[in-house]
């Protein structure tokens, strides 16, 4: 009866790779997600990563926004973060901190597509502000003006 149950891994493998087993679809992304509450603190809406991709981010998700902003960039093929609202938000902020590189943002979730623009001219990290957040998931990449440019940052989602 042992050598039943040491089988047992390999008969699953098998039947997940000839799709007799389905498992739940799981959102996967570079650095992990964050779940958060309307009156959600600075430390729980912060995020951490590096870029480093070399894919288009206009090719993988869209040339353009929901508002019609060019969404620019190269980013990883997975999101980097996934941002899960509990609730809906009136408003929100995304802002990146890599030190001053050119980064770029984009956001895909409920509602459609965000993509952020820079700070200003003398800083050209990435951010974000929008109305309308909807509850959900969001898939967040944060990428650069270069294909495989590597800035570690900081992402920091305010109220």
């Amino acid at each position: 009866m042992s050598h039943l149950f040491s089988r047992k891994p390999l008969v699953v493998g098998v039947l997940l790779g000839i799709g007799l087993i389905a498992l739940p679809a799981i959102a996967q992304s570079n650095f992990g997600s964050v779940t958060l509450q309307r009156g959600f603190n600075v430390a729980q809406g912060t995020m951490r990563g590096n870029t480093g991709g070399r894919n288009s981010l206009p090719e993988m998700v869209t040339a353009r926004d929901r508002d019609g902003n060019l969404c620019l960039g190269y980013g990883s093929s997975v999101p980097d973060h996934i941002l899960v609202l509990d609730q809906s938000f009136d408003t929100l902020s995304l802002q990146v901190n890599s030190g001053g590189n050119d980064t770029a943002l984009v956001v895909r979730g409920p509602g459609g597509v965000r993509c952020g623009d820079d700070t200003s001219r003398s800083n050209p990290d990435d951010r974000l502000q929008g109305t309308d957040w909807a509850a959900g998931s969001y898939e967040v990449w944060v990428g650069t003006s270069d294909p495989g440019a590597r800035h570690n940052y900081t992402l920091t989602v305010g109220q």
